[in-house]
C-alpha cells in the first residue's frame, strides 16, 4: 500500500482544507463562457463542485436591476471565489479584491495578476507582490502561478494559502504539459496545490490529481464543451478517479514486457 493510501485508508470521506475551510469537492468551476446563467448554474450541480470562482470585473455583483449570478447561484449554499482575471497589475488586482471584500464580505480569494495578453501567463513578480500585501490586509490568496517549484514556494512564504500552477495556457484546453515540475510543486508545499488553467478534458484533470494535486480549477474545459452538463459530470468522475488512483499508488513503470500470467511451469 502506497504511503498516500495509508494516510487516507478511506477515500470515501477524503476531504481537504483550504485555509481552515473543509471541502469534499476537490473541482472547482468558473462562471465565464456559459450561454447564460441558467446553463452555468446547472452545470456547477452536475460537477458537484463547492467553490465557484467569480470574475469580480466582468460579473455584475453590484446592480440590482440586471441579472445576477447570485440568483441561480446561491452563496450561501456555495462559495463564492472573487478572482482578479483580467487584471495585470498588482495595483489593480489588490483593487479589485478590495472592492470585492466590500460588497460581498469576501476574504477567501483568487489572486491572478497576468502579464501580457497573448498568453495569459502570470507575471510572477507582480503576484509575489501583491500575495504579500493581500496577506497582510487579512485576505486569504489563492494564487495563480507559473508551474515552477521555486515560484510556489515563495508564493508560500507570502502568505498564499493555496498555489494554482498553471497545466498549460488559460483557455487552451492542451492539459497538463509539464507533470514533472506539477509533482515537485506538490511535494514541495505545505498549502494546498490546485492546477489551474489547460486543462480540456477529463483525462487531463485524472493526470493532475494522479499528480498528487489537492484539486483541479476549470472553467473553459466545460463551458466550451458542445454539451457542458455532461462535460461538468465527466470532470466530477474524473477528479475523483484520479484521487483514488493517487491514493491506490500506481505499479511501478518497467523498460520491459512483465508477464501478468507467470512463464515458469509451463506445460
Amino acid at each position: 500500500m502506497s504511503a498516500a493510501a495509508k494516510a487516507h485508508p478511506m477515500s470515501t470521506n477524503d476531504s481537504w482544507t483550504v485555509a481552515g475551510r473543509t471541502f469534499t469537492s476537490r473541482l472547482i468551476v468558473g462562471t465565464g463562457k456559459y450561454k447564460d446563467f441558467e446553463q452555468n448554474a446547472a452545470a456547477l450541480v452536475a460537477s458537484g463542485a463547492e467553490i465557484i470562482t467569480v470574475a469580480v470585473r466582468r460579473v455584475n455583483v453590484a446592480n440590482p436591476d440586471a441579472p445576477m449570478l447570485t440568483d441561480y447561484i446561491d452563496p450561501k449554499k456555495y462559495t463564492y471565489l472573487p478572482n482578479t482575471a483580467g487584471c495585470f497589475t498588482a495595483d489593480d488586482a489588490i483593487r479589485t479584491l478590495r472592492l470585492a471584500r466590500e460588497a460581498g464580505g469576501w476574504d477567501l480569494v483568487k489572486l491572478e495578476v497576468l502579464g501580457e495578453a497573448r498568453t495569459l501567463y502570470p507575471d510572477m513578480r507582480e503576484t509575489l507582490k501583491a500575495t504579500e500585501i493581500l496577506a497582510k490586509e487579512g485576505f486569504l490568496p489563492m494564487v495563480y502561478c507559473v508551474d515552477d517549484p521555486i515560484a510556489a514556494k515563495q508564493l508560500e512564504d507570502a502568505g498564499a494559502v493555496a498555489v494554482m500552477p498553471l497545466g498549460a495556457p488559460i483557455g487552451s484546453g492542451l492539459g497538463i504539459q509539464n507533470r514533472v515540475t506539477i509533482r515537485l510543486i506538490v511535494e514541495g508545499a505545505k498549502v494546498p496545490v490546485l492546477v489551474d488553467a489547460g486543462v480540456g478534458t477529463a483525462s487531463d484533470a485524472a493526470v493532475g490529481m494522479e499528480l498528487g494535486c489537492d484539486g483541479i480549477l476549470m472553467n473553459t474545459a466545460i463551458a466550451e464543451a458542445k454539451d457542458p452538463i455532461r462535460m461538468a459530470r465527466a470532470m466530477k468522475l474524473a477528479v475523483e478517479a484520479g484521487r483514488e488512483a493517487y491514493l491506490a499508488g500506481r505499479m511501478g513503470r518497467r523498460m520491459y514486457a512483465d508477464p501478468s500470467s507467470p512463464l515458469a511451469g509451463l506445460i
